[in-house]
């Protein structure tokens, strides 16, 4: 199985989940920044996982360029979606639904939310002031969930 993980991160968490799961996928495994590349020859591959973050409820452009560009070649394969944020459960899922095409959304073999990190050194001082009102931290901090990567890749697996 050729599996294609096509990912966009801002300040890395998502490119650290997507390293993650990468080394839980088994199988040839090719990783695509889309914010470096943004398009790739998808005939080759069986199975195509899509990520990104959110940020003030939406998901990086490239993800969402990615998506409707290639979305009569993704109808065809195996698709899995994940978003990286710091929201809470419920608004996170709703997020994860409302950031991806209603086709994809429903061919989706697994869904899922991988946490999230606040990158404060990162971070411009308008975003560190909504993190501090909203968020209420001044730190950066990791809620990467290592759980839900391995689960996500398990269903993957068993394709």
């Amino acid at each position: 199985m050729k599996t294609l993980i096509a990912y966009a991160s801002k300040y890395g968490c998502t490119e650290k989940c997507a390293q993650l799961l990468e080394k839980e996928l088994n199988g040839d495994v090719t990783m695509l920044d889309l914010k470096k590349v943004s398009s790739v020859n998808l005939d080759t591959f069986d199975n195509i996982i899509i990520g990104g973050s959110i940020y003030i409820s939406k998901i990086q452009k490239e993800v969402t360029a990615f998506c409707m560009n290639n979305l009569n070649e993704l109808s065809r394969k195996n698709i899995g979606l994940f978003i990286c944020g710091m929201q809470e459960k419920e608004i996170i899922a709703t997020e994860l639904d409302s950031n991806y095409p209603p086709e994809l959304l429903e061919r989706a073999v697994v869904k899922a939310s991988f946490g999230g990190e606040f990158t404060i050194e990162k971070m411009n001082f308008l975003e560190k002031t909504i993190v501090k009102k909203i968020a209420k931290t001044t730190v950066s901090k990791s809620e990467i969930d290592e759980d839900a990567i391995r689960h996500f890749a398990q269903r993957i697996n068993y394709l």
